[in-house]
């Protein structure tokens, strides 16, 4: 890491500590049904608690526009106090907790977060001491808290995302070879940006999903899926020159699935690329909600050296663009 300070290094003895956690997980009927991004905090909370600090969650789920019970926090609250064995206070107003680790509800309720508002952050502030950014997937896109925050109280870069950084810039620096990217799904504008980037850094990109209808670009380090299963996944001889590639690699970078993940019929060229990419023995990284929650279910994610938490921010890191909530911290002087 550039300039970005580790809260290892922070005196947060006894301290109020703002921490903007990622929160965003699925919830169905009231009860979150995949917590993987609640433990990506952990290592953090925990750390803070043995230091006796007193911590302030911050963070938000899914886009409300305002005031929405259908995204409280409610029960993610529940689920990270189950985890931590503790209760969490849930802080519906901006008010100092009565509790040893609290959260803020969802951020978004307030306007002032998305409108980059300083006054609305520093109302936010006077919860805390110390801020720290453990959120990855949201610094591409900091809203009012997460740009001014830093501004406003010394601030230091979470274990988590300190992890997703040092992770990520191996990638882009100096990744044992042959390094393949892996890049696919649906938006091709999201996705062009970091095909054009890593063709310049990794060995070979292999495209696929919707992405193979759509990449035109001339690139021979670029290998494009070029037989389809009813336009909704690769073929067998994409998947078969796609494992040819694999098979050599020493890492591996990879977001996005293959196929129409939603539907069963269409999820064997991820399942076979996945399955190539375990067996290659390659150091793989790998990101994006969708492509995490098919290799959730096929029983393969704990088969990988680091699952991101962060799509999109992955894909801007891997594009080479400078995160906001990075900036901020000082990761880019």
């Amino acid at each position: 890491m550039k300039l970005m300070r580790s809260i290892k290094e922070a005196n947060v003895q006894g301290h109020r500590v703002i921490v903007w956690s990622d929160l965003d997980v699925p919830v169905e009927a009231g009860r979150v049904i995949d917590n993987t991004r609640l433990k990506s905090s952990l290592g953090t909370i925990e750390f803070l608690l043995s230091k006796n600090s007193r911590i302030i969650l911050l963070g938000h789920a899914g886009r409300p526009k305002a005031r929405d019970e259908a995204h409280s926090l409610k029960p993610i609250a529940a689920e990270m106090g189950k985890l931590l064995g503790k209760e969490i206070e849930l802080l519906n107003e901006i008010k100092p907790p009565s509790t040893e680790i609290s959260m803020l509800e969802n951020i978004r309720f307030w306007s002032g977060e998305e409108e980059r508002n300083e006054e609305f952050a520093q109302k936010v502030s006077s919860l805390g001491d110390i801020y720290v950014n453990d959120c990855f997937s949201t610094s591409h896109h900091a809203g009012s808290t997460m740009f001014f925050l830093p501004k406003i109280l010394p601030s230091y870069a979470g274990l988590a995302l300190e992890k997703e950084v040092n992770e990520l810039s191996r990638i882009l620096t100096k990744p044992e070879r042959p390094l393949i990217a892996i890049l696919a799904g649906a938006k091709l504008e999201t996705k062009l940006p970091a095909i054009n980037n890593m063709s310049k850094i990794a060995d070979k990109v292999l495209v696929g999903g919707k992405l193979m209808f759509e990449y035109k670009e001339d690139n021979p380090k670029v290998v494009v899926a070029f037989d389809d299963v009813d336009g909704a996944d690769i073929g067998p001889n994409s998947i078969q020159k796609f494992e040819d590639e694999i098979k050599g690699a020493a890492t591996i970078v990879w977001n996005g699935t293959l196929g129409k993940y939603e539907d069963k019929r269409y999820t064997v060229g991820t399942e076979g690329i996945a399955k190539a990419v375990i067996a290659s023995g390659a150091y793989t990284i790998i990101g994006g909600g969708d492509t995490i929650a098919v290799l959730h279910e096929l029983g393969l994610l704990g088969k990988i050296n680091h699952v991101s938490m962060g799509g999109g921010a992955m894909l801007e890191f891997l594009a080479g663009k400078q995160l906001e909530g990075l900036v901020v911290l000082g990761y880019y002087d």
